[in-house]
């Protein structure tokens, strides 16, 4: 899962020298039909008329646990609400900082791509989003 350039420079400042960021309190994951790119643009999210809405999820260690080996997953499921119109085709997940526009952090492919019509809920199971940290030689 790629980190946007946003989250990078503000963990590269934190680390070495500049607290001046704050990691949120909540998260928002959200879907995209569209693949984001790492300066936090090109995300396509379902509309809110269709009943889409990113989904809150404290930023804890209950529904984050701690990192080992360079690697975090969700703990919890994370569910959407009932699309109450055609999502469209979701290939992706998103992570924010706030429940609207803010601050792309990070985002990810999914394994499979997947339509969300009418009725549908889309979810995640524990473990399904993976964030890995690489460390280059």
């Amino acid at each position: 899962m790629p980190f946007t350039h946003f989250l990078r420079d503000n963990l590269l400042d934190q680390v070495w020298g500049n607290d001046n960021y704050s990691q949120p309190i909540n998260l928002y994951v959200g879907l995209s039909s569209s693949t984001p790119t790492e300066a936090g643009g090109n995300v396509t999210e379902p509309s809110a008329v269709d009943g889409y809405a990113r989904v809150e999820v404290a930023n804890n260690l209950t529904n984050w646990p701690e990192a080992v080996d360079g690697y975090k997953a969700n703990a919890t499921e994370i569910e959407f609400p009932e699309a109450t119109g055609n999502w469209g085709t979701i290939t992706h997940f998103t992570i924010y900082d706030t429940s609207t526009g803010g601050n792309l952090l990070a985002f990810g492919n999914l394994t499979t791509s997947r339509t969300i019509q009418t009725n549908d809920t889309a979810r995640f199971q524990g473990e399904d989003l993976e964030i890995e940290m690489i460390v280059c030689p």
